[in-house]
This record gives C-alpha cells, sequence and structure tokens, in this order.
C-alpha cells in the first residue's frame, strides 16, 4: 500500500523544531547516519527505505511489495529484536525527504531529554557550550567529547537544536554514545564544585593546566565568546598561545586544543 498523505506529512514537518517538539520526535536521513545510529543501538522508532537500501541491508533482491516491511540486517543493541523497516518507492521518499536529492533510507527516534542530576557537574569532565548556535560545531563537539570519552556535555537553551539532522549528521554517530543535557548554563554552574574553566582569549597558558579529574570546560560562541552571567562563574580563564595572526579559532578545535591539554596532565599525574 502507498504511504498515507498524512504520514508523509509528518515526517516532512519533523524538519521544524517546532514541530519535533510538538510531537516528541525527531527525523533523521541518509545511509551513513542511519547505520551509524543502529550500529550505536540508538532506539529508533521507524525506519522507512526504498528498495535500493533494503536489497544492500539483505544481500539479496527483495519480495516485497511496496508499503510491506522487511527486516534490515541486525544491528540493533545487544539483545533487542532488530528494526523492521518500512518499505517505500523512491517517489515517497522524495515527497518524504529533507533533501533536494533524496536518499534511500529515514528513521523517525523519540526525543529524550536527560534531566542534569543534582551533583553530576561535581564529578568527571564536562564540556558546556554556551550559546554555540551552528549545527555543525555542535555535532563536531559531541564527537569530540565521544573521542576523549568525556562523562558528558551540557548544552545552554540557545545552542543548536540537539535533535536536528544537521547536528546528528556531524557527530558521526557520537549523538547515540554521548550523554547531553539541556539545561540553563549559569544555572547549572552556579552551584558546581568542580573548577570551571572558560575558554577565551585572554587567560592562562593551556598548556600549563595542572592536573584535575573533576573539570568544567565551558566553550562560548565565536561571535560572542563567554556570556556574562556565565563568565562571572569562571574559575579560571584558559587560552591558547597564538602566534599568527588569525582573529580566532573554531570553537570546536579550541575545545579539543583545551581538552587534549587536560587530558595529557591527567595521564601523567
Amino acid at each position: 500500500m502507498p504511504l498515507a498523505k498524512a504520514e508523509l506529512s509528518r515526517l516532512r514537518t519533523l524538519r521544524e523544531k517546532k514541530h519535533r517538539e510538538a510531537a516528541g520526535l525527531f527525523v533523521i536521513e541518509g545511509e551513513k547516519v542511519v547505520e551509524e545510529l543502529l550500529a550505536a543501538g540508538y532506539p529508533l522508532l521507524e525506519i522507512y527505505a526504498t528498495p535500493e537500501w533494503l536489497e544492500l541491508e539483505r544481500g539479496q533482491p527483495l519480495r516485497h511489495s511496496a508499503g510491506a516491511t522487511a527486516e534490515p540486517r541486525p544491528r540493533s543493541a545487544a539483545g533487542s529484536p532488530p528494526l523492521p523497516a518500512i518499505e517505500i518507492t523512491p517517489d515517497e521518499m522524495a515527497r518524504a525527504s529533507h533533501y533536494p536529492t533524496p536518499s534511500t533510507v529515514l528513521a523517525v527516534g523519540r526525543i529524550n531529554r536527560i534531566a542534569l542530576a543534582a551533583g553530576a557537574l561535581d564529578h568527571g569532565l564536562t564540556l558546556a557550550l554556551d550559546g554555540i548556535q551552528d549545527p555543525g560545531n555542535v555535532g563536531t563537539l559531541l564527537r569530540l567529547a565521544d573521542w576523549f570519552a568525556l562523562d558528558r556535555v551540557l548544552l545552554s537553551p540557545d545552542c543548536a537544536d540537539l535533535f536536528s539532522q544537521k547536528v546528528i549528521n556531524a557527530s558521526m554517530g557520537s549523538f547515540a554514545r554521548v550523554t547531553v543535557h539541556t539545561a540553563p548554563l549559569a544555572e547549572a554552574l552556579a552551584g558546581a564544585a568542580a573548577p570551571i574553566l572558560g575558554c577565551d582569549l585572554q587567560g592562562d597558558d593551556v598548556h600549563a593546566l595542572s592536573p584535575r579529574r573533576d573539570a568544567i570546560v565551558v566553550i562560548g560562541s565565536e561571535g560572542r565568546g563567554l556570556s556574562e552571567a556565565v563568565g562571572k562563574l569562571v574559575t579560571q580563564h584558559v587560552t591558547i598561545p597564538k602566534f599568527g595572526q588569525a582573529e580566532s579559532l573554531n570553537a570546536a578545535v579550541a575545545a579539543a586544543i583545551v581538552i587534549d591539554n587536560l587530558k595529557r596532565v591527567m595521564l601523567r599525574k
């Protein structure tokens, strides 16, 4: 059976944050990103796929009609059953797609915002993002947190939406592996016992950081840096020495240098 118009409309509207929030759902499209989330065991609710994707997943030609379900190669979390995919036509995918050139697969997941527990920031390493509005940067910072095995990422409410297609794509699967909280940043940091390291153009040389296993690294937007309310809570400003003429560093690059130095001195302790 063809996919109902209402279902196609629902999939299209999920590209907008207000509709995602109203439905409590997000949509993600593309062979690579869907397979990354499946491999990481992310609990997707629905998969819509064309025969091309299903043939590749099953390793054999399909014998299912449009609208039927076909079981893809198991890639879900250990112990859970594989998620069946709903076969749709390329024309239906084109109408549901968020892209000018449609993919062969898209999936729907449930928005699950993890509340920040009291005292959580006191232990381990936290990467806090203060108004990072570029979704590519937010996704890259999630990859960074995944690479360095940080305990959590904290987003201010004015950061790019965690459940947007661009953020999830840029995270390269780290979206499914990193613990992320969204909370008013100044309020969350106000009672933290761990030192708060603010990345700034002025501050202590990042290469001289002392060893610490508990810390909160705060990265501000490239345009305005740390917000005033958050800046007041920083216990140590750190800077990356500049040798050339560039005005600033990309937020994700700056965070990587600071966290790499923090991890390096931790290992030497």
